[in-house]
């Protein structure tokens, strides 16, 4: 791997690194206290192509690769976690398309998402799945020149705001079926809001799905193929998980320091007190090797390799990273830290959610375990 960052991805980094301060750090503690989706800045993130970055021009994207697309995320994620999630959550249905769907389907539906016209999002998760994909209940059935498909979904991320749902359904026979829905379509229904401790404003909903029909056209790959769509596309998905979990760790970090050189404590600032600054390398060092394992994820997806292995190991160890953290960025801070008015308590809460959404961690050492010892 070069670890030399090409002049088009410093560029890149530098202008998404702008926009977060400018446009979305300014947002973001108000966005976690509403819980609106913050549909201004979604529309701002596609309308700057940061939606179809690793995909070809040809299906609506710009071609400057997945290690570009870690770059722009990290920075949109530092000033707010749930804003850079919205762009990570759109790469999952793109990624199933660009890898399984037809010229068609690329057209017609990817090059829309990767452009910025259209949002995009996955529903998977059920009430008793959990991560087993064996266990899905929704169910599609053939009718007509398309299929019905009935169900229901937990924690589907932009569910209110989605124009497009990758959902897996099991098929009449063996295996699960993968299928681009429209969500203007009768019998999808957005239910409760999932109230989650972080990432909040995403939008996160029940959803039932009454005998939605599906034309032939939007099934992405061919029947039965749903499950090794689904771990192509969800490897992308935790890759995004991973660069979440160290850019909310990167601002706390920030916010430590900041915090230790203005702190005084006994007439100087606590920045010198040598417990402090344990933590404070501690911290740094953790998300130096964090984020190199991010990186170098998303350049072998850029050589074209498989990275299920891979992307596990880094949603893994990023979400510790973001989690351990965070939690010395509070110590840092004291009372104060604890307080909803001091930014680290919101990245505390977001850190969280890395451990979980995605694949709770125990679902990744299984992953990580299981090609060890295959």
């Amino acid at each position: 791997m070069d670890f030399n960052f090409s002049e088009q991805e410093k560029m890149l980094q530098k202008m998404a690194r702008d926009f977060a301060i400018k446009s979305v750090r300014p947002l973001a503690a108000e966005i976690d206290s509403s819980g609106q989706f913050p549909s201004a800045l979604a529309k701002e993130i596609g309308k700057r192509g940061y939606q179809g970055l690793p995909y070809p021009a040809q299906c609506g994207g710009s071609g400057v690769g997945y290690l570009g697309y870690a770059l722009v995320l990290e920075q949109l994620c530092q000033a707010s976690m749930t804003v850079g999630a919205i762009m990570a959550i759109n790469t999952v249905p793109q990624e199933a398309i660009f890898r399984f769907g037809s010229e068609q389907q690329k057209q017609a539906f990817l090059s829309p998402l990767a452009r910025g016209e259209l949002l995009g999002g996955i529903a998977f998760t059920e009430a008793e799945t959990g991560s087993d994909p064996k266990d899905i209940t929704a169910a599609s059935k053939k009718n007509g020149d398309g299929y019905v498909i009935t169900g229901q979904k937990q924690f589907v991320a932009l569910a209110p705001v989605a124009d497009l749902l990758l959902v897996f359904a099991r098929g009449e026979g063996k295996g699960l079926n993968a299928f681009i829905i429209d969500t203007s379509s009768d019998g999808y229904n957005v239910r409760e809001p999932c109230q989650t401790m972080g990432l909040r404003g995403l939008g996160t909903s029940v959803v039932y799905l009454d005998e939605v029909y599906v034309p032939w056209q939007n099934l992405i790959g061919k029947e039965g193929q749903g499950f090794e769509i689904l771990l192509e596309a969800i490897s992308l998905g935790r890759l995004g998980v991973a660069v979440e979990g160290i850019a909310v760790a990167q601002a706390a970090l920030e916010f430590s320091l900041g915090y230790a050189r203005q702190r005084k404590a006994s007439g100087r600032p606590i920045a010198q007190l040598p417990t402090i600054q344990w933590h404070l390398a501690e911290m740094a060092s953790r998300i130096e090797a964090g984020r190199w394992l991010v990186y170098r994820t998303a350049f072998l997806r850029d050589q074209g390799l498989d990275i299920k292995y891979e992307s596990s190991v880094a949603k893994l160890f990023a979400s510790q990273v973001a989690v351990e953290v965070t939690r010395m960025a509070m110590q840092v801070g004291g009372s104060y830290g604890t307080m909803k008015t001091m930014e680290v308590e919101r990245l505390y809460r977001d850190a969280k959610m890395t451990e979980i959404y995605v694949g709770v961690s125990e679902i990744q050492r299984n992953i990580i375990a299981e090609h060890l010892i295959e």
